[in-house]
């Protein structure tokens, strides 16, 4: 569910939660029940944890200007498991 901003010309702004992208244009005031335009607002991305502002920053970048590798990446290390694990008993 995602907030929407409406206003209403007699009693100024309410929200109300609707389904992304189902948002009517026009809603019915709580107060006086007259029709509601509905503003368009910034998306408060400073709520976010930092991690998930640093994984939204990398997606915005990497969206118009993809990263160029240059090279083909190493082989990666094989983990061997925990010694402790060779001693379990297997199927």
């Amino acid at each position: 569910m995602a907030t929407y901003e409406y206003c209403c010309a007699q009693c100024g702004p309410f929200e109300t939660r609707h389904p992304i992208g189902t948002a009517p244009d026009r809603s019915e005031c709580p107060e006086c029940g007259g029709a509601s335009r509905r503003r368009f607002t910034a998306v408060h991305l400073s709520l976010m944890s930092k991690e998930l502002g640093a994984a939204h920053e990398r997606a915005e970048s990497t969206r118009d200007e993809p990263e160029v590798v240059s090279e083909i990446p190493g082989r990666r290390t094989v983990r061997r498991p925990h010694p402790a694990l060779a001693h379990l008993p297997r199927p």
